[in-house]
């Protein structure tokens, strides 16, 4: 059995019988089990329940009752969004112990389409990190050399569907989230516009950027899932109410004669030589298509790492503060502690990035700060976006890769925090923007690594977003994970 098969294909041959779900999901929990000591995709894995879930499922199609339009496709979601009955423990010893009692939005929308949850995938601790080294249960490892990083801080995600571990995924996107692993691991991700995916049950890192995001091997199962996760929820009041939209239907379209805006500022200096000569190709190869491409400069950018860890730890420090282990957390007596030196005791227990980002936080907010740094930052972001506006007035699409520079070894970066910031340089302006993006791969490096190309779009386009790398995707041929 082809546990590489895409979502779409499962979902097909679910639906005629050609394959049994229980027998696709044991099959992929074996593998599971096979591969996991290498690449530690996985905090959490629901053996019991999977098998049990696909066991009614095809019960149901055997009966020709209604089944959901998933029919029973594994998935694997970040350990940062609930999961009732699950733990939910966002790769911190904070909430090792914590175990949902509600679903997230987009997780109850999956459950009646008959998606099968497999397991909550490893992430940097509470989602702060660039490579999932951060993690309290240990770094995952990319599948196509387990000594390098993955991207992060849904790594996890970016590997269990590169690991042939489940067919799809859902990260969350900070800062490029779901697009670093995407990348580093060579399958799909997408940032959606924010607003467009319901955050709610999402455990909060910086409530103004982050969104809910699928990963998968095909841009046609991205559309398969944003099909049933996307659109207004009343929990939460940042989504909007837009007209539904079929994201799958008319994918092949193509590009013909769009206009795609090459970001100056993403493929010059500091990119990797290998990296901007894949990028030159990727134009070439939409240009072929019908594509014409044309050089924009969006000078602002320059300023985008600083004004987004402004923004971002300062709303982090806000969010992380109710982590007193009175409410939730991990099995720690009160007895001999007063209530702040009881608090500071299990505070101490966050990870470094994660204490580094609070500080940062709460120093950026204080008094005498808050004008010098974080409105500065705000400012910097209302100028991001308005050259994006101005930009998408020229042109249709923008592109750069999605990573400055190839995947990097285990431990490589860890200790310099500035360096790693700067990793995000191409993927944080959609997040301070709110504008839709994806990582499609597109080539493996010479020591064989993963290329991944970013496509941006303007808000709520993601419907003509999807045309335009569905048609990149079918330009590229790439050899299977070696894992």
């Amino acid at each position: 059995m082809n546990l590489g098969i895409s979502a779409t294909e499962f979902v097909s041959q679910a639906k005629d019988g050609t394959i049994s779900v229980e027998e696709f999901v044991a099959k992929t929990l074996d593998r599971i089990s096979q591969v996991e000591s290498k690449v530690h995709a996985f905090i959490s894995v629901d053996n019991t329940g999977a098998l049990a879930k696909a066991k009614e499922i095809d019960k149901k199609i055997k009966a020709k009752e209604k089944t959901g339009i998933l029919f029973g496709m594994p998935i694997a979601i970040k350990d940062n969004i609930c999961t009732a009955g699950l733990k939910t423990t966002c790769a911190s010893k904070i909430l090792e112990n914590f175990v949902s009692p509600y679903d997230a939005t987009v997780i109850s929308r999956l459950k009646s389409q008959d998606a099968i949850i497999i397991g909550k995938a490893n992430l940097d601790e509470f989602a702060m990190g660039s490579t999932t080294e951060h993690s309290y249960f240990g770094p995952s490892k990319n599948p196509w050399n387990t000594d390098y990083v993955p991207g992060g801080s849904s790594g996890g995600s970016g590997v269990a569907v590169s690991a042939k571990e489940c067919l799809a995924s859902l990260g969350s996107d900070t800062g490029g989230s779901v697009r670093s692993p995407a990348s580093f691991c060579s399958v799909v991700g997408l940032k959606p516009t924010y607003g467009l995916i319901s955050r709610y049950g999402l455990v909060s890192y910086s409530n103004s950027i982050e969104q809910v995001g699928p990963m998968a091997r095909t841009v046609e199962d991205i559309g398969l899932v944003l099909n049933i996760i996307s659109g207004h929820d009343p929990h939460d009041d940042t989504t909007v109410n837009n007209p539904p939209v079929d994201y799958v239907k008319d994918i092949k379209t193509g590009i013909s004669g769009k206009k795609i805006g090459i970001i100056s500022q993403m493929i010059g200096q500091g990119v990797d030589k290998q990296v901007e000569s894949a990028t030159k190709r990727a134009i070439s190869k939409l240009e072929s298509l019908g594509a014409q491409c044309i050089p924009i400069s969006l000078d602002a950018i320059q300023h985008s790492v600083a004004a987004y860890y402004t923004i971002a730890s300062a709303e982090a420090s806000s969010n992380l503060a109710r982590y007193d282990n009175l409410r939730y957390g991990f099995d720690f007596g009160t007895e001999g502690y007063e209530f702040k030196a009881y608090v500071a005791k299990v505070r101490s227990n966050f990870g470094p990035e994660v204490t580094r980002r609070m500080l940062l936080g709460a120093f950026v907010l204080s008094a005498g700060y808050y004008g010098k740094y974080y409105l500065k930052a705000q400012k910097v972001r209302a100028m991001i976006k308005s050259q994006l506006d101005h930009a998408f007035k020229q042109v249709d699409f923008l592109i750069s890769p999605t990573m400055p520079i190839l995947p990097f070894k285990i431990g490589e970066k860890i200790d310099d925090p500035l360096k790693m910031y700067l990793t995000d340089i191409n993927t944080i302006t959609a997040n301070l923007s709110g504008i839709p993006a994806i990582s499609v791969p597109f080539e493996i490096s010479t020591e064989g690594l993963p290329i991944g190309m970013q496509l941006f779009a303007n808000s709520f386009e993601e419907k003509k977003l999807l045309q335009a790398a569905y048609a990149l995707q079918q330009t590229v041929t790439l050899p299977e994970v070696p894992l």
